[in-house]
């Protein structure tokens, strides 16, 4: 259950990335929020771009162990697969929006926060306000990371 929680907040953090939320926050902007980031394990790696009218993140990469534990869980391919969609921004800065958990196989609600133009905040919560936790996600800045083989 341990690292349900982490994968649900750790795919939540990357919400915080749209580019709606560029425009709300310019000092976010100047750097740009979309692009890969990683979770606080560095076992997932998600790129998070416009997809439309929301904003949406697909895994890039993702270490052996993350891929056992999806595969176990009923997703057979976790790297392309589309783990956050329809994000969008909320009145008070946070983004919400849904987040698909390959290792439950099931999608739940999440919320993220841009902290800075390297970190991002993600709170998940099993159920509404109950079993909830945060992660604090950071930009990938080398993009050879993203060819470590999976």
């Amino acid at each position: 259950m341990r690292s349900v929680k982490h994968l649900i907040l750790a795919l939540t953090a990357a919400v915080a990335l749209s580019p709606t939320l560029a425009r709300a926050q310019t000092d976010i902007s100047a750097v740009g929020v979309f692009g890969v980031w990683r979770n606080p394990k560095d076992s997932v790696h998600l790129e998070i771009k416009s997809c439309g009218t929301s904003t949406c993140g697909f895994v890039v990469w993702a270490n052996a162990h993350a891929q056992e534990d999806a595969r176990k869980g009923g997703t057979p391919k976790l790297v392309g697969a589309q783990l956050l969609r329809d994000f969008t921004p909320q009145k008070n800065g946070a983004w919400r929006g849904k987040v698909f958990v390959p290792d439950l196989n099931m999608t739940f609600s999440g919320t993220a926060e841009v902290l800075d133009a390297n970190r991002l905040k993600a709170k998940g919560c099993v159920l509404v306000n109950v079993l909830c936790k945060s992660q604090i996600w950071t930009r990938v800045e080398d993009q050879a990371s993203l060819s470590k083989a999976p």
